[in-house]
């Protein structure tokens, strides 16, 4: 009775040790995120604040560096992503943070700042409980994941297509499915941080931060990809 006792009594504390573990790594993986965008939100805002700076990027060739560069830089941390090292990882994701907040500065030009701060906050709403529905369910949400990333994929190739197209229509279209896909996504990603942390708990300390900051860039993308295209949908244009 005695051994019976002591070993459900280690077994308990091995999982609440795990447990606990596990939201160390997500609370990693959300901090990482967070920084990734007030990074964003103070470059695009003080950006905005400069109508020469403005008039400079988004009004000569340098525009469309603004758009590709970050497409670029995502490129290539997933081709090095093996070789680069934790540090490496998290100034890359400050840096596509950086460039991210210069291509979204023009966002102050077109919609008004209430509507860009309303948009935030149901942004920030809706991922939190997608984000908390993927941590939490019991569902695997794997079979999703390549649905998603085809939308993904149309999402982009339309994009590119209609920045020579400049359709309204398409825009409409592109914006309401991929307000879908990427609340999709944060509850897919997030169980898939989950599942990571699992797989990769009792590697070096190196490799789960690398695993974590991968997780944190992915949910990153997630939040700006829903915000860009919810402002898209319901921003309120500036006269």
């Amino acid at each position: 009775m005695f051994q019976q006792n002591n070993s459900s009594f280690i077994s308990s504390a091995s999982s609440s040790t795990y447990d606990s573990a596990l939201r160390d790594y997500m609370a990693t993986v959300y901090k990482h995120m967070s920084i990734a965008l007030i990074v964003s939100g103070l470059v695009s805002f003080f950006l905005s604040q400069s109508p020469a700076l403005m008039q400079a990027i988004f009004g000569t060739p340098l525009k469309w560096l603004a758009i590709f560069a970050p497409l670029a830089l995502v490129l290539f941390v997933s081709f090095k992503f093996h070789s680069l090292t934790s540090s490496q990882i998290r100034t890359f994701l400050y840096v596509y943070a950086g460039a991210i907040g210069i291509s979204l500065s023009s966002i102050f030009l077109i919609y008004t700042a209430q509507s860009i701060v309303r948009i935030f906050f149901i942004t920030s709403s809706t991922f939190g409980l997608m984000s908390l529905y993927g941590y939490t369910t019991k569902k695997d949400l794997t079979s999703f994941g390549s649905f998603l990333m085809m939308g993904v994929i149309g999402i982009v190739i339309a994009s590119l297509v209609n920045i020579f197209l400049k359709s309204n229509g398409l825009q409409l279209i592109i914006s309401i499915i991929a307000v879908f896909v990427f609340i999709g996504l944060i509850a897919y990603d997030t169980q898939k941080i989950k599942e990571n942390y699992f797989q990769f708990a009792h590697s070096d300390a190196e490799q789960v931060n690398k695993i974590a900051l991968w997780g944190a860039l992915s949910l990153y993308m997630d939040f700006i990809n829903l915000f860009v295209h919810l402002l898209q949908l319901f921003g309120d244009r500036k006269n």
